[in-house]
């Protein structure tokens, strides 16, 4: 049978702001590393005609929505443009597409590409709010698992792992999910935060490094303490202490309302991240 290429979407966002040369960089970074295929999904803007004959009197509305499309456009082309410019130095196959829609509703476009690939990257930005929302959506919406890759500075190797692990169903989830990152890692690192909450039983980090272990990866198990700090920076400052990479870790959340309800690790990482994180719900 022939192996398939790992399939990663990469959503781009043009409105208002759009996503940048670093988050493109690190996207073919792992694109790379994961020696998968980018589908390259340009969310476009398109925004409905107002008929208004006071507003088009004094601001002239529909140039300043045909504008606005334009800018838009420019700001997909460009971005394409330099993501293929990139991929053709570091080898990794692009290919590309676009939906036109209302940037109300990127977050459901992208959610519904993802259901058809094996991994979406997302870039992530403390001060875009847009860019949080699809996240959000695509992770808690999609049924796939997704990296978050920082926008603002440049991720460094990728081949040491972190799994975050409380023994729960959702970080199960992650672990399986994450096979693709694991199995291409020259080391894992289990970690358990042991003061955060009530957890099981005592022996969670060497029970997932024996099943690990029995699958060919290099494992090592760690508990740690996070001294009631927020834990998204525990566990991204111990990831940076001990080398890693990637984090891995379930994406806890629900929805009420329509609006999501977000567990405290996960909020902390859509607020702060400063890694290539791996959320799974």
């Amino acid at each position: 049978m022939t192996m398939m290429s790992l399939q990663i979407l990469l959503p781009l966002n043009t409105f208002p702001g759009s996503n940048g040369e670093t988050f493109l960089d690190n996207a073919l970074s792992v694109a790379a590393f994961l020696e998968g295929e980018l589908e390259a999904l340009v969310l476009a803007a398109d925004f409905r005609q107002v008929s208004n004959a006071l507003g088009n009197l004094v601001l002239d509305v529909p140039s300043l929505v045909a504008g606005a499309r334009e800018q838009c456009r420019e700001k997909g082309a460009a971005l394409l443009r330099s993501l293929k410019d990139q991929a053709n130095v570091s080898g990794v196959r692009v290919r590309s597409s676009e939906i036109e829609c209302h940037p109300a509703v990127f977050s459901d476009r992208a959610t519904v590409a993802s259901r058809y690939h094996d991994l979406v990257l997302m870039g992530l930005a403390s001060s875009d709010d847009s860019l949080r929302s699809t996240a959000e959506a695509v992770i808690f919406g999609s049924g796939r698992p997704v990296m978050l890759l920082p926008e603002q500075h440049a991720i460094g190797r990728l081949d040491h792992v972190m799994v975050a692990w409380d023994g729960s169903r959702v970080a199960a989830r992650a672990v399986n999910d994450a096979r693709i990152v694991l199995e291409r890692a020259e080391k894992v690192t289990i970690t358990v935060v042991v003061d955060e909450k009530t957890l099981p039983d005592q022996s969670l980090g060497a029970r997932l490094a024996a099943y690990l272990t029995s699958h060919g990866l290099n494992v090592e198990h760690s508990e740690i303490r996070g001294a009631g700090r927020p834990i998204a920076g525990v566990l991204q400052d111990e990831a940076a202490r001990i080398g890693a990479g990637i984090l891995v870790m379930g994406g806890f959340g629900h929805s009420r309302m329509r609006d999501f309800v977000l567990g405290g690790a996960t909020r902390g990482i859509l607020a702060d991240l400063r890694m290539p994180v791996l959320l799974s719900h």
